[in-house]
């Protein structure tokens, strides 16, 4: 495969591209996922210079899908940030309940932005992808003790940064 037999890597990409994809979606990538996978592929096929004969194939691959979610991710935080900036606001709240709620969701995302990577990802996973935590785990690549461990340190630690908020426990 190394040598780019493009035969065996044919067979790799029909092999790990239904996994590929459900990572993809899992990870936040929506109707995108197939973009996120193909170029996931594209980028795992350049790559394999550098990839170890001693290891798997599917965590390397995966890791890519990964990273690429990442990316399409803050893409579409850039963009949506652009275009709530560019909308008129047609809000039913008046404009002092409005105002707390903006300032509430803002000071929530910015906690969540500051926790270690590892706790983001599994309150994003849990919460914000509403994955229940075999699923978590799974997408994550961790042991479903290690998900829960980390969410219940990830939700102190935003109990912590937000003491007049509710956290949900």
């Amino acid at each position: 495969m190394r040598g780019g037999d493009s035969t065996a890597y044919a067979e790799l990409v029909l092999r790990h591209a239904p996994v590929a994809k459900r990572t993809a979606v899992f990870l936040g990538a929506g109707s995108e996922a197939d973009d996120v996978v193909q170029e996931s592929f594209v980028k795992a096929y350049r790559a394999l210079g550098g990839f170890r004969d001693d290891a798997a194939f599917k965590p390397w691959l995966l890791r890519i899908v990964a990273n690429e979610t990442r990316n399409l991710q803050r893409s579409r935080n850039r963009r949506a940030r652009r275009e709530e900036l560019a909308a008129l606001p047609e809000s039913v709240l008046d404009p002092a309940e409005e105002a707390a709620v903006t300032e509430r969701r803002r000071e929530l995302l910015a906690a969540v932005r500051a926790l270690p990577e590892h706790y983001r990802q599994v309150v994003i996973c849990r919460y914000l992808l509403e994955l229940d935590e075999q699923e978590t785990a799974t997408v994550l690549g961790w042991a479903r003790g290690t998900v829960k461990s980390r969410l219940h340190r990830a939700l102190g630690r935003l109990r912590t940064q937000l003491p007049d908020k509710e956290v949900q426990r």
